[in-house]
This record gives structure tokens, C-alpha cells and sequence, in this order.
């Protein structure tokens, strides 16, 4: 058993203790004390305290060491961007946000969060040496091996573009990049929901996507797509054009977009601001939104079976008004015994799950085995 073994170990609670170690893996003293020690030395433990002790000297408790690395995390929207320095508790030491226009391209947005990251060293006085790691999530299919967004309908000109290396540069940390509504999705379940096996998160804002995780793990599908339910088509002779170009998407009758549009505003932010006024006919809208993606969501709930279904992005800030026409729909069409354990709510998180669920996505990549095997042999020689 590596190093990197032993400190998951230590991470997930499974053993507190050296002596715990050495019952749970059945290796002996000197082999246990010799990875924890370089585990101590390379800063990813700390001894925390004391276990309590059945006599002797009390044993000294081991315990990951979340302040001395940092991870940087953006996520970006349609129409916003936020920035958030962490540590590897996925705690917020600093954040920023600003509205955006992502269809601008990723010159002008990339250089934005590159400035942003270096405020919020800044800001609280750590150097870029302790960042670990670095974290996008984008409105768009992207290719977790080359960190590039291979297809999005609101991204023009990011189709390939090496967003890892423009955030990269001058950090000697990973860059990974994902998915928004996948990377709220595990935002939402690790704050609120880890003792649900399954999870579906739907972001509704000026489009619509969809995350899942199951175990733990966000499931993308054999080609990363797993989550584009807003193209899925209602009806093929329908005059509303989706901004895939198909007709009759959920989208073009149910994203936060297509709402604004019947309402004569400009943005889903605008529907939101209506409903939250009262106003007759945007809660109408909205409603008549949610039942219409409650009716695939039905769908997805019969195929899923999953514990807990949530309504993130901009029309979650409805009121529930949008989540109850989702409610109507999908406990209409669905089996009983589907959703007679199902949750339907509106993420606890706000805008910060996309910023929480890119964390823990850098997190446990760089606290994986193979990732603090590979740091401690390169560390070795020093």
C-alpha cells in the first residue's frame, strides 16, 4: 500500500491513528511510520490532537492538512463569472464575481479570471506556489483528456481553445475544466447530499444542461455529453428554432432564455425579477416552463431512479413557481414507487455550487493516490 493509499485513508476516516494503520492495512510498524512520515514532511497530514488511549501514551490523531495547499476554481456562465481561492476543505478564503458575455469568446473572459485569480492571492497574501491546483467549469460539452470545450451552442470561438494553457500559465498546478451543470451537480451532492447514492441536477438559466452523479462520481457518458437534456426534442414540427438549430427542443420552450423571449425581455435574470415582483404573466410563463421540462424529466426520473432532483440556475430563483411546474409534471407521468423517496428542490448552494463543485473535482484529483505518489518521488531527491 502507497503513501497516497494511506492518506486516503486518513482522508475518508477510515483509520484516525499510526495504530490504526497498522491494523487496517496489516503492514507493519516501520513500513506505516515510514509513509506517514513522508506524508508529514511533504505537508499533506498533520497531527491534530490525541485518540483517547486504553493505556500508555495517548496515540496522536492524523488528520489531512487543508491550509497549506490552495486550489483556484472559476466558474463561468452565460452571462456571469465567479472566482473563489480555496482550500482542500473546498473552504472559501476569497471569491469574486462580475457579469459576463461568454458569446464574446474566450480572449477577453479567460483574462478576466487570470486577473481575478492573481486579486485574490493579492488579496490574502498567499503566493501562487501554494496553488495546487486550478479549476473551470463552462457551459459546454467539454473533453476531460485536453480540457477543451468540443461543443457548445452559447460559446462561439471556444470550440477547441486551449483554455488550460492560458489559465495555466505561470501556475506549476493542474488545470482542469468541466462542465457547469456537471460540476454543480457535485457541488450540490457533496454539501448537502453525500448520503444519497444518486443525484440529478438540472440548470436552468439562459439554457438548459443537466448533471448526474451516482456514487459519488459525476457520470459524462461515453462522449462526454451525458446531460444534454435541454436538445431533447418535444415535438419535430414545431416553429420555435432551438440555438442548436433543431426545432422543438425542451430549451426553446422551457431555458430561462426562451422564457424572457415570450415575455419580450432580454434575459432570464429579467424573468426572474418579474416573478419575484408578482407580476401575473411572468409566473404564468415559469410555470408553464416547469411542466413542460417536468414532462422529459418524467423520463429521466423513470430511467434514473434517483434520490434527489434538483433546480439550479437562474429559475430557481423563482419562487418555486418553475420548480412547481417541474413537481406537477414529473409526479404526474412517473410510477409511484419512482418518486416516492424523491426530492425535488432547488439547490442549497446558489450560484456557488459551480465554485464549490470544481473545488472538490480539483481536490480529489490532486489528493489521489497516483497524483501525491507521483509528487512525493518527484519530492524525494530534495
Amino acid at each position: 500500500m502507497t503513501a497516497g493509499q494511506i492518506l486516503q485513508l486518513i482522508r475518508t476516516g477510515s483509520c484516525r491513528t499510526r495504530k490504526e494503520l497498522i491494523e487496517f492495512t496489516g503492514l507493519s510498524r516501520s513500513t506505516i511510520t515510514e509513509r506517514v512520515d513522508r506524508l508529514l514532511d511533504a505537508g499533506y497530514i498533520h497531527e491534530s490532537g490525541v485518540a483517547s488511549s486504553a493505556g500508555g501514551r495517548p496515540p496522536s490523531v492524523l488528520d489531512i492538512d487543508a491550509t497549506g495547499r490552495l486550489v483556484l476554481v472559476a466558474d463561468l456562465g452565460a452571462a456571469h463569472a465567479h472566482v473563489a481561492l480555496m482550500d482542500l476543505a473546498a473552504r472559501t478564503l476569497a471569491e469574486e464575481s462580475t457579469a459576463i458575455r461568454i458569446e464574446l469568446g474566450p480572449d477577453p473572459i479567460l483574462s478576466w479570471v487570470r486577473q481575478a485569480f492573481q486579486r485574490l492571492l493579492d488579496r490574502t497574501g498567499h503566493p501562487r506556489e501554494q496553488v495546487c491546483g486550478i479549476g473551470l467549469d463552462l457551459p459546454g460539452t467539454v473533453d476531460q483528456k485536453t480540457g477543451r470545450v468540443v461543443r457548445s451552442f452559447l460559446m462561439p470561438g471556444w470550440d477547441e481553445h486551449p483554455i488550460g494553457e492560458i489559465v495555466g500559465a505561470g501556475f506549476e498546478a493542474p488545470i482542469l475544466v468541466e462542465n457547469d451543470a456537471k460540476a454543480m451537480a457535485l457541488g450540490e451532492w457533496w454539501s448537502h447530499w453525500r448520503e444519497t447514492p444518486s443525484l440529478l441536477l438540472i440548470k436552468v438559466s439562459t439554457g438548459i444542461g443537466a448533471g448526474i452523479v451516482i456514487d459519488g462520481r459525476i457520470y459524462r457518458g461515453v462522449e462526454e455529453a451525458a446531460g444534454n437534456i435541454g436538445h431533447v426534442r418535444l415535438r419535430e414540427t414545431d416553429d420555435r428554432v432551438c440555438t442548436c438549430g433543431s426545432r422543438g427542443c425542451v430549451a426553446s420552450h422551457s431555458s430561462g432564455l426562451a422564457v424572457a423571449a415570450d415575455l419580450g425581455l432580454a434575459s432570464s435574470r429579467d424573468v426572474v425579477h418579474m416573478v419575484q415582483a408578482g407580476d401575473p404573466e411572468a409566473i404564468a410563463r415559469t410555470q408553464e416552463a416547469g411542466r413542460t421540462l417536468g414532462i422529459v424529466l418524467a423520463t429521466a426520473v423513470s430511467l434514473l431512479n434517483p434520490g434527489v432532483l434538483v433546480l439550479a440556475g437562474d429559475m430557481a430563483e423563482t419562487r418555486e413557481h418553475y420548480l412547481t411546474g417541474i413537481r406537477e409534471s414529473v409526479y404526474r407521468r412517473s410510477l409511484p414507487y419512482t418518486t416516492r423517496n424523491l426530492d425535488i428542490v432547488t439547490a442549497s448552494l446558489g450560484e456557488r455550487a459551480g465554485v464549490v463543485g470544481t473545488a472538490v473535482i480539483v481536490i480529489e484529483h490532486v489528493l489521489s493516490p497516483a497524483t501525491v505518489d507521483a509528487a512525493l518521488e518527484v519530492a524525494e531527491p530534495a
